[in-house]
């Protein structure tokens, strides 16, 4: 049986932190340790886990055993124009691999969205590798997320092993929570017709380059031509609306004028 709620305890934060080490393979330089963790849910962030309770009393004391993911968050405030507003963002989430391809992802999300909301809080954001065609599918395809920004090597060098050595680029997710596009995707509707001006194509073979030293300039030259075109197409004023995964399971961002969905 699967719980989904905020973690407590010293022990449950710090079963997050071997998930993170885990699912990411980081060095400790980079690890996200258990204090901030703790801090973060102190100051209005969140840190909201999945449990498997048939897994609880697995060890000598139960408990922590049972963490297969979770989801992390940290508040912020967004200036801009009009007043300043509150949002969270959502720094890391990790699903054991035992438990991934089950919806664990997405029902982390809603437990997310549903916690914000409650507080009156309606955006959150987070970053995501614009060559990781799984969570491209999630973000922007189930959730509903807009994107609209590239940073270019945002976190610098990376000892995660997922990221193949390459410069982190990263994508912004905007979840604008309560909106009709977002209900629409959460919902599994079909969104109204948009006019797309651009495509950008992420192949499957990615991950194979990204994870071989032989393939990795091929991953790399994939990334250039990608960041190059991302940051023309927002230059353009367009957004990220939709996303596209084929039957080969190749990916593709499918960007137009984001007023559109303000009629959703």
């Amino acid at each position: 049986m699967i719980v989904i709620r905020s973690c407590q305890g010293q022990d449950e934060l710090e079963s997050c932190v071997k998930l993170e080490v885990e699912t990411w393979g980081y060095d400790p330089t980079e690890v996200i340790p258990r204090k901030a963790f703790l801090v973060w849910q102190k100051v209005g962030g969140q840190v909201i886990g999945v449990f498997d309770t048939e897994m609880t009393g697995a060890g000598a004391e139960g408990g922590p055993e049972s963490l297969v993911g979770f989801v992390a968050a940290l508040p912020g405030i967004k200036a801009g124009k009009g007043e300043p507003r509150p949002y969270l963002h959502s720094h890391m989430m990790a699903v054991k691999e035992g438990y991934r391809n089950r919806g664990l992802g997405v029902e982390l999300k809603l437990e997310q969205r549903r916690e914000a909301l409650g507080r009156g809080i309606g955006h959150i954001e987070w970053t995501f590798d614009p060559l990781e065609i799984k969570n491209a599918f999630l973000n922007i395809r189930k959730l509903g997320a807009v994107v609209r920004t590239y940073l270019v090597d945002f976190y610098g060098v990376s000892s995660s092993r997922l990221q193949g050595g390459l410069p982190t680029d990263r994508l912004v997710a905007e979840w604008e929570l309560d909106s009709a596009h977002v209900r629409a995707a959460l919902e599994g509707r079909s969104p109204a017709e948009r006019k797309i001006d651009e495509r950008i194509l992420v192949p499957a073979a990615i991950y194979e380059w990204k994870a071989s030293e032989a393939g990795r300039e091929q991953a790399l030259v994939v990334q250039m031509e990608n960041r190059r075109r991302f940051q023309e197409a927002f230059r353009r004023g367009l957004s990220v609306l939709g996303y596209d995964r084929d039957a080969d399971g190749n990916g593709t961002f499918l960007l137009g004028d984001a007023a559109q969905i303000e009629v959703d």
